[in-house]
């Protein structure tokens, strides 16, 4: 029999939940599409759970700039959600618009 799958946490910088409450309120009040905002947090909640099985199979973020870690990303429609993987945990850092300057954004 092979050896188990390895289990990963789940870890939120605060960052991640103010860019995300950011993106939301903007959608819900200035755009008038509070439907729209409570889907884009359940396709957030739903890729963060895909990618929390097996999170090294997201694209590494490609920059020329040195990380002690790889920032790996998926999209949830014009948004990015970034995080790193440290041992034994996933941790969500970043959740960002698609068209922003990302170099500038991305630590």
């Amino acid at each position: 029999m092979g050896a188990a799958p390895k289990r990963y946490r789940l870890c939120y910088l605060p960052l991640f939940w103010d860019d995300l409450n950011e993106a939301v309120t903007y959608i819900a009040e200035v755009l008038k599409a509070p439907m729209a905002a409570e889907r884009l947090i359940d396709e957030v909640e739903a890729g963060i759970l895909t990618y929390v099985e097996h999170p090294t199979i997201a694209p590494i973020y490609k920059t020329t700039r040195e990380r002690p870690l790889p920032y790996y990303w998926f999209d949830v429609g014009n948004y990015m959600v970034f995080y790193v993987v440290i041992d034994d945990v996933m941790e969500v850092r970043r959740f960002l618009y698609g068209a922003r300057d990302l170099t500038r954004m991305i630590p």
